[in-house]
């Protein structure tokens, strides 16, 4: 009898074991979303789209409009390799933007093609690594740089007798993308005499100045007695923008000026503000700055102009 049992104990046992397709059959309701499982319903709709090979190709408009990282697409729960490989190397062009040398005799070569004086100056900052820890140091003209524009500055005064000796003078500061001014710098001031050959404004020699800041226009300003100056530099990169160039343009410039008395015009460059369009909002500013003997946060770019042209 113990044995019968033990037989018909185990054909039931057998009976309730489950077979291969009953045994994927639950795993596979183990992997489905359960109610109330947000991500598992993600997922299960990212495996089974083509999201995870392409970007969603309704972002392809907005995409081609921008530089922004948008619709790069997913492979798993990471980025694609190409999007990440994209990103590594804009990194890369940003860091390279920052350490790069600005090559001032090529500069000066374009500048004088366009009929202007060009002088090398050098800030206090003796080198990069100096000049990124110091900001300090960057605004201010080294004593050598400081004679020869004091020198020059005399010569000047002696030919022209006037008050001022310039309306404006240009200073062009490698700033944290030499890249940007190196590209874009000569370019700029050609297009701004282009659009000003009917006015006789009297601009300054150009001042090239490596490891030169924002404020390092104010004391060349002061010594060439210059009525405006105008520093184009290189802005700080983004990760899609290692060349953007910044204009920052102020009245009566002094040592100790503080940043309310200046006007900036930004992201100039082919890819944001076109260079034809910035040199036109800078003859408008320009204008108005040596007008009304002013700048800052009491000079408004309020003119009625859209961004027109993009071929520069």
């Amino acid at each position: 009898m113990k044995a019968g049992k033990k037989k018909t104990e185990k054909k039931k046992s057998t009976g309730q074991r489950k077979s291969p397709a009953q045994t994927g059959t639950s795993k596979s309701r183990a992997n489905s979303p359960q109610p109330g499982d947000t991500m598992g319903k993600d997922l299960l709709q990212f495996r089974d789209s083509s999201i995870a090979d392409s970007p969603d190709t309704t972002w392809s408009r907005l995409k081609s409009l921008t530089a922004a990282r948008i619709a790069l697409g997913r492979a798993g729960a990471s980025q694609p390799t190409q999007a990440m490989l994209s990103f590594q190397l804009d990194h890369s062009r940003a860091r390279d933007a920052i350490y790069s040398d600005l090559d001032t005799s090529s500069m000066e070569d374009a500048l004088k093609k366009s009929g202007l004086s060009v002088t090398h100056l050098q800030s206090q900052a003796a080198d990069r690594s100096q000049y990124l820890k110091r900001p300090d140091l960057g605004r201010k003209l080294s004593e050598s740089s400081t004679a020869r524009l004091k020198k020059l500055a005399g010569k000047r005064k002696l030919a022209s007798g006037t008050e001022s000796n310039y309306d404006i003078v240009f200073v062009i500061a490698d700033g944290l993308s030499a890249r940007a001014v190196q590209d874009h710098a000569a370019r700029f001031i050609e297009i701004f005499q282009t659009l000003n050959r009917d006015e006789s404004y009297r601009i300054g020699p150009v001042c090239i100045v490596e490891q030169g800041r924002v404020a390092i226009g104010d004391p060349i300003g002061e010594i060439l007695n210059a009525s405006l100056v105008a520093v184009l530099i290189g802005e700080r990169p983004g990760l899609s923008s290692p060349d953007s160039m910044g204009l920052y343009l102020t009245y009566s410039p002094r040592i100790g000026t503080t940043d309310e008395r200046r006007n900036c015009i930004s992201n100039i460059r082919p890819q944001g503000l076109p260079l034809t369009e910035g040199a036109k909002r800078f003859q408008y500013m320009a204008r108005q700055s040596l007008t009304r003997k002013l700048s800052g946060v009491f000079l408004k770019d309020d003119r009625k102009a859209g961004i027109s042209d993009h071929s520069e």
